[in-house]
């Protein structure tokens, strides 16, 4: 009972120069009762023969076999075979602290939650790492209004029981560049009983290689989507925000990451958003200036600006 089993789910595709650091970031946490659940999603490189030389190291860690349906299909695969009381995720590029699941599953303890999360901190291939970041406590404020602005955390800053998982059904595969910030706006409707571990303790490697987030059109729109849904489904849990702050809060980011694109000259997201914003109707009079300029051709729109 004081040391319960933590199952982590890991996606791995054609993460061979990565895979084997990530597992050894599950492996050498100071809390040990942990099986790693890693479901090769098809990898054509060497990321299977490096996992099944990891199994020789370590008995808990279990490694599943799926053709490339993408990480979230394979997080769900991961999920069925999962026997711990709770769950973190780490995708097979990032990694940990060495005391990540220790805190948070005292976080967890103390306060009798069913989730903690902690800070994070991006490390860039090649370039400058991104800052430090704790988020403020959400619990210590309106948390429909938090979740509705942005993803509150990364996929693997966080510990959630196994049985809030279950009960959100694990990973819509809707919305396919944002299903972390899916489920935890899903999940924020089932339980707000969660704490903040106000520490970093998660990495996440930015690369750039292939890796969902750097597609900056789809991710906005995902998101969106996203917003949108949890509103609809939800009117009893946002029924408190006034109605021009809930329009600036599911619309609003979709016109600033717009605005963004075409200002930092990324064509073809700036594009593609002016056109879904103008398919929305939520343009404003001065928005019709960088929509119209969105109608044109790409070859077109690109020469022009």
């Amino acid at each position: 009972m004081d040391t319960p089993l933590i199952s982590v789910i890991m996606p791995c595709y054609n993460a061979e120069n990565y895979v084997e650091s990530a597992v050894e970031s599950v492996f050498q946490q100071s809390y040990t009762n942990v099986e790693l659940i890693v479901v090769d999603d098809g990898s054509n490189d060497k990321s299977h023969l490096i996992l099944t030389r990891c199994q020789e190291r370590h008995p808990n860690l279990i490694v599943l076999q799926q053709s490339n349906l993408g990480p979230f299909p394979a997080r769900n695969l991961a999920l069925k075979n999962a026997k711990g009381e709770f769950v973190a995720f780490l995708d097979a590029d990032d990694y940990w602290a060495p005391n990540f699941l220790e805190k948070l599953l005292h976080g967890i303890k103390q306060n009798n939650a069913d989730l903690s999360y902690c800070g994070w901190q991006n490390i860039v291939e090649g370039g400058a790492n991104g800052p430090a970041y704790v988020p403020r406590p959400y619990e210590e404020g309106d948390i429909s209004q938090s979740f509705l602005a942005a993803c509150p955390w990364p996929i693997h800053a966080a510990l959630v029981r196994r049985a809030v998982i279950e009960r959100a059904n694990g990973f819509s595969l809707r919305r396919f560049s944002a299903m972390d910030y899916d489920l935890w706006i899903r999940i924020s409707a089932i339980t707000r009983n969660i704490v903040l571990v106000p520490e970093v303790l998660a990495f996440y490697r930015w690369h750039n290689h292939g890796q969902i987030s750097s597609i900056k059109w789809r991710q906005v729109l995902d998101g969106w989507q996203v917003r949108k849904d949890f509103v609809m489904q939800n009117p009893e849990l946002v029924a408190h925000i006034p109605k021009e702050k809930l329009d600036e809060l599911v619309n609003g980011s979709v016109l600033t990451q717009a605005y963004s694109a075409f200002w930092k000259r990324d064509l073809v997201s700036s594009q593609r958003l002016f056109r879904e914003i103008f398919k929305s109707g939520i343009w404003r009079f001065k928005d019709l200036k960088y929509i119209a300029l969105s109608l044109l051709p790409y070859s077109v729109l690109s020469r022009v600006v």
